[in-house]
């Protein structure tokens, strides 16, 4: 590859143009490392390891990815970084065809493994090479040919057979959440829901968007005056049903930050199932991701700079290295937090918590005072995160489980849709709602540093699996073929709804291979 080629790609990535693809024929990224790692055999091109849904050709992301695993001659993962030099390269494999693309670097995880990420922004009808090196070996079964054709994220062309789409992503056959969420559900009626959700929830002071899908067209009417975040669940309904196509199937949409629902399912009259980002022990909503974490896996490398997959390559210094404090930065969206800036006042030797900005509580500014906004990825640099609710529930937790720090819980009755796979002293360090035993817990994970290090690691390695971006597409999914396969009653496009259209993407060609669906089904 031409020298200034490569380096084009590591300008933009880097955001030094303006932009977010380079446009080329091929793009190429690398990560080296001398810092310290443990097996004393050399890194084996051979036996390292490379997997991911970025190596899958028929699955469109917004961003593409894979992961790679640096394995020892002896057979031995690598939990550093190796000496030497990953590289990567992805090219069309046609010569006749000119892709853009955005190929940043490597992202090393500080455990022997690395992450690569990749954005097409215009579809590939032959296919794509994407060759893996380690010096100038090959890794694992590099190089890898996606065949074509491949579509960039906007491209409208869904698969047709959901079974054949849910395989191709390796979808879970269960949900917990999912289960547990339908239990109180076993038919929906929409007549009735047409009769009590509006004047229940869709007051001037709501916000609820009511959506209904067919032949995969997307339409929808708001209700009440605080609904501007439908934006976030129109494009993740747009995005989804340019991937596969969904059930037809008619819903409401709660995108205020609380859940609604507070009937229970032995009431007289009972629940009705409302969509929300976010669950409580005291209500019925159905959970879906919440609108932080869609966005970002929307936006990856285009929109965003902290996604699920960025701060996995920015979790700080080594885990020896990481200042041994309670860290918290945040706004003042509920008392506790204030109450953690108090204890961190009182005992900075434990604790370091600042107030970012004043909204709920503006009077306490001038006794608390307020501190500097920080970088989400500096945050790593402490070894202890505090995690405490928001409104809601913290929709930061993710992103903390995901870093190289453990996290310390506050007891909560919200929660998002992955919380079920997660348990107290496997995952994280819980503490109680009204932190009084906050500064004992951080006494305590100083004194215990190993189990506590394990503690991290295993809420690192869970959700990393969790949290893929394609997982995000499979849960939303089983949400509308469940609640689909439940609905008593046609639905239809309501009075004051209206069509909700795809992207207009004029940067870049897309022809579906599949095929179109006819004027009967449209």
């Amino acid at each position: 590859m031409p020298v200034m080629l490569l380096w084009l790609g590591v300008w933009v990535s880097l955001g030094l143009l303006p932009g977010a693809a380079s446009s080329s024929s091929s793009s190429s990224s690398s990560f080296s490392s001398s810092s310290s790692w443990e097996p004393l055999e050399p890194v084996s091109a051979e036996k390292s390891l490379a997997w991911g849904p970025g190596l899958e050709a028929e699955l469109t992301l917004p961003a593409r990815y894979f992961y790679l695993q640096a394995v020892s001659s002896d057979g031995r993962n690598c939990t550093r970084s190796p000496p030497g030099q990953f590289s990567v390269s992805i090219k069309p494999l046609s010569a006749r065809e000119s892709i853009q693309i955005h190929v940043p670097k490597l992202l090393d995880r500080n455990d022997g493994s690395f992450l690569m990420r990749y954005r097409l922004h215009t579809s590939v009808k032959e296919g794509l090479k994407v060759e893996i090196l380690y010096g100038d070996a090959h890794v694992a079964q590099s190089p890898y040919i996606l065949k074509g054709p491949i579509y960039h994220e906007y491209c409208d062309c869904p698969e047709k057979d959901a079974e054949v789409w849910k395989k191709s992503l390796s979808c879970p056959s269960e949900e917990a959440q999912i289960t547990e969420d339908f239990a109180a559900f076993p038919s929906i009626d929409l007549q009735q829901m047409f009769k009590e959700v509006p004047p229940r929830f869709g007051q001037r002071m709501g916000a609820i968007v009511h959506y209904a899908i067919l032949n995969n067209r997307i339409y929808r009417r708001t209700l009440g005056k605080y609904t501007d975040f439908k934006m976030f669940s129109d494009e993740m309904l747009l995005s989804l049903s340019r991937k596969v196509r969904l059930p037809d199937v008619e819903f409401y949409v709660n995108v205020a930050d609380w859940p609604i629902e507070h009937r229970k399912a032995n009431d007289t009259p009972g629940p009705v199932p409302i969509l929300s980002w976010c669950g409580s022990v005291d209500s019925a909503d159905i959970v879906l991701p919440t609108y932080d974490v869609t966005h970002s896996t929307l936006e990856t490398l285009r929109g965003v700079t902290n996604d699920l997959l960025s701060v996995q390559g920015n979790t700080g210094p080594v885990w020896e290295n990481k200042t041994e404090q309670g860290f918290f930065r945040g706004r003042d969206s509920r008392e506790e937090r204030l109450l953690l800036v108090k204890l961190s006042k009182e005992n900075p030797e434990l604790l370091d918590a600042g107030i970012t900005g004043y909204f709920f509580f503006r009077e306490k500014e001038k006794e608390l005072g307020k501190v500097p906004l920080m970088g989400f990825f500096d945050f790593f640099k402490y070894k202890y995160q505090v995690s405490v609710d928001g409104t809601v529930a913290a929709y930061r937790f993710p992103y903390l489980l995901l870093g190289d720090s453990v996290v310390l819980k506050q007891s909560s009755p919200y929660y998002e849709y992955f919380y079920k796979e997660l348990s107290p002293w496997s995952h994280y360090i819980p503490i109680k709602r009204n932190l009084e035993d906050l500064l004992e817990k951080i006494k305590w994970v100083k004194e215990n540093d190993e189990v506590v290090r394990k503690i991290a690691k295993e809420g690192q390695m869970t959700t990393r699996e969790l949290l893929q971006p394609h997982r995000f597409y499979c849960y939303y999914f089983k949400v509308f073929q469940e609640y689909a396969e439940r609905q008593t009653g046609k639905p239809e496009i309501r009075d004051g709804m209206e069509f909700v259209p795809q992207p207009d993407d004029k940067t870049s060609l897309c022809d579906c291979h599949r095929k179109k669906l006819s004027k009967d089904e449209l």
